[in-house]
């Protein structure tokens, strides 16, 4: 069978960060949407999204497709249905289809002449960007059970202080000595060659993907999750990072979302809560206005590319864009567009051939090239984003 993720009615809810990527590569827990189903699936899976980002992320479709909304993550008994799905078929909750059978033949689909199956169950939705980390421990906690299922960990090194050793799995590769791991509150996974250094204090659930690693005496709360290639320093509590971004020196990162090769800057903070503690609102592109998250923490959502100087201040519920550049003393305001470089005192524009520049540095130094689908994509970001940006 094959198995299509497509975007769905949430993609403008989930900007900044579906700018750059479809709603399946958004990372929570420990793996990616994608990656969730394609381990309960025993499949691999293509994507349906916008057309500026299909060459990188294409469509492939067959003469029987089975198409999944990638709002909803997979557990045991929704993807058994999805691979029980026969023609004509389609599951729904309430009124959002979570999948349907189609095939290349078919011009359009019509849940009218479909035989309809309700999922009375639960599950997890990611449907705001404050979702990602707001339903982090529950995905992390559904993922570490996942990944681990029959299989052993590596030994826990002896110098390493721990509580809960039973909820913690470290892979192949990893290297962590004279730490403090406390997994009573929840899971601790370490993912292949991941580093945590010396004096660093974790509590669970917390992941650490591929080739991460956490900094001297860093100080983390759960639920946070360490993208592959991914540095965290300082105080990080209930934060994902996608991948290759750095959090790397002291200050504090909390209720917060980075996207992939983000920089913090040494000494930056980010508020989380609001001086009164009112619920936080949060800039949507959907409305081009602050909506309510009803959360009383939320912090900092940064989009890929973005990086701030050292000492950066951000308020609470701060919305930075796709290649962004801020810095300077004060709190930029707490809707920083795509594409702008400045900070308290204004902003100006930065310019596509001055951020490819960039990108291509940064993304070298890992051994990852800048490709032309790449630059495509920011170039239509560019454009897509310009009325945000006073030009």
């Amino acid at each position: 069978m094959n198995y299509i993720l497509f975007d769905g009615t949430v993609r403008n809810a989930l900007l900044p960060f579906t700018f750059t990527r479809p709603v399946a590569e958004i990372r929570i827990g420990i793996l990616t949407i994608r990656e969730k189903w394609e381990k309960y699936l025993g499949y691999t899976t293509t994507t349906l999204t916008e057309e500026y980002l299909s060459e990188k992320y294409p469509m492939l479709e067959m003469e029987d497709n089975i198409m999944i909304n990638a709002s909803f993550l997979p557990n045991d008994i929704l993807s058994e249905m999805v691979k029980n799905l026969e023609k004509s078929q389609a599951i729904f909750k309430g009124d959002e289809v979570i999948a349907f059978y189609t095939n290349d033949t078919q011009e359009e689909v019509d849940f009218d002449t479909y035989e309809i199956i309700d999922y009375t169950e639960e599950c997890l939705t990611v449907e705001n960007t404050w979702d990602i980390f707001a339903k982090n421990d529950t995905a992390l906690r559904e993922d570490f059970e996942l990944i681990t299922d029959g299989r052993h960990s590596q030994p826990i090194p002896k110098s390493v202080n721990v509580i809960s050793p039973e909820n913690i799995f470290i892979e192949e590769g990893a290297k962590l000595e004279f730490v403090t791991l406390n997994a009573s509150t929840g899971p601790i996974y370490i993912g292949k060659n991941a580093e945590i250094m010396e004096g660093s204090v974790i509590r669970g659930p917390f992941a650490l993907c591929e080739s991460g690693r956490v900094k001297l005496a860093s100080k983390v709360y759960g639920a946070t999750t360490v993208g592959p290639h991914s540095v965290i320093g300082g105080e990080v509590s209930n934060s994902v990072l996608f991948g290759y971004s750095n959090k790397g020196h002291d200050g504090f990162l909390g209720n917060s979302v980075l996207g992939e090769w983000c920089n913090i800057g040494a000494d930056s903070n980010n508020s989380n809560l609001k001086n009164n503690y009112e619920e936080v609102r949060l800039w949507s592109y959907e409305t081009e206005g602050f909506a309510k998250t009803g959360l009383q923490f939320c912090g900092l959502m940064m989009g890929d590319h973005s990086k701030c100087g050292i000492n950066t201040m951000f308020n609470t519920g701060t919305v930075v864009g796709v290649s962004a550049n801020i810095f300077g003393s004060g709190f930029p305001r707490n809707f920083v567009p795509s594409f702008s470089w400045g900070g308290s005192s204004g902003f100006t524009t930065y310019l596509t051939n001055k951020a490819f520049q960039t990108a291509k540095i940064v993304m070298a130094r890992r051994n990852v090239q800048f490709s032309e689908e790449d630059a495509k994509i920011l170039e239509h970001v560019f454009e897509e984003t310009k009325k945000y940006r006073k030009e």
